[in-house]
């Protein structure tokens, strides 16, 4: 029997092995039999509504609603195009949008913003990135990227760099790494940019081996994956620009097995050079791209439950 996906996708704590296979075997579908599922959502509405910059998020998410068939009414800028600039809050804009779409996907700088939204929500609400905290959707599709080099999640040895304090998508994977057998995260980042404690609690409570790092050269060369991050500028204090930023080049990789797949969730700033690009372990590129896929699947979960 084919497990149900909770009607909103707020936080990866929803998911479970089970929850996850089943939304990757019908990625997998969609893949092989887009006919299957052109006219899937036809006569449905989906919002994309967006408080904060958005390139890949918003366009998937859009593209993917399409693909389905449905129809999408957006706003890009919310905070600064529509009635929040007034003094509406999220609670009255959400009741509102309710009345014109089946399902709304939403991005906010505030952590809590999407419990609150879902909270008042008729229609499922699809969490895009709620400020520093998480982004379901984009680890979804981080691991479905891993699941199609590795095979299996279990036993994997990988390394999340750069900026662990604000990188709601890191916080977001080491949940769902959380859920796999012998896992091993090493973190990679400057004290001021280590992973929160409650992260770290959260793997210890699974049973995830977790190793901070300060250097490249801590790092195994049989790692499985490399994720690395940009410093989150824009959520941190003044002064943190003089932060070094982690720079992956040729020299970095070429410390790695040939097995050592480099993801990032992408916008890259200069911690991945681009003369790295073409190396056949980097594929950030790709996995911005199975952002339309898994998105395709999880929208068809909620809205044809």
């Amino acid at each position: 029997m084919t497990r149900k996906t909770p009607k909103n996708i707020i936080s990866t704590d929803q998911f479970s092995r089970e929850s996850l296979e089943d939304l990757f075997l019908l990625t997998d579908d969609i893949i092989a039999n887009p006919a299957k599922y052109a006219k899937m959502l036809d006569g449905k509405i989906v919002s994309t509504l967006f408080y904060e910059p958005s390139t890949r998020t918003r366009l998937s998410f859009e593209s993917a609603a399409c693909r389905l068939g449905a129809s999408v009414i957006s706003t890009e800028n919310a905070r600064e195009v529509s009635s929040a600039v007034k003094g509406e809050t999220l609670q009255d804009t959400i009741r509102v949008v309710n009345g014109y779409a089946d399902a709304i996907v939403m991005r906010h700088s505030d952590v809590d913003s999407a419990e609150i939204a879902a909270s008042v929500s008729s229609v499922p609400i699809l969490n895009a990135g709620a400020g520093s905290g998480e982004h379901p959707t984009q680890a979804l599709l981080d691991m479905y990227t891993i699941r199609q080099k590795k095979g299996d999640f279990n036993g994997l040895k990988v390394a999340i760099s750069g900026d662990l304090l604000k990188g709601r998508t890191v916080h977001s994977l080491v949940k769902l790494l959380s859920l796999y057998d012998s896992v091993t995260i090493y973190g990679l980042s400057h004290k001021l940019l280590k992973l929160p404690q409650s992260y770290v609690d959260f793997m210890k409570e699974h049973d995830t081996k977790y190793i901070p790092c300060s250097e490249f050269t801590d790092l195994p060369a049989d790692l499985d994956i490399i994720y690395h991050t940009r410093t989150q500028l824009e959520r941190l204090e003044s002064g943190a620009e003089k932060i070094k930023e982690y720079i992956i080049d040729k020299k970095v990789m070429s410390q790695f097995s040939p097995e050592t797949y480099l993801l990032h969730p992408l916008p890259r700033i200069k911690e991945i050079a681009p003369e790295g690009d073409d190396d056949p372990r980097a594929i950030y590129f790709e996995q911005a791209h199975n952002g339309v896929k898994i998105r395709m699947a999880l929208l068809a979960q909620v809205l044809t439950r």
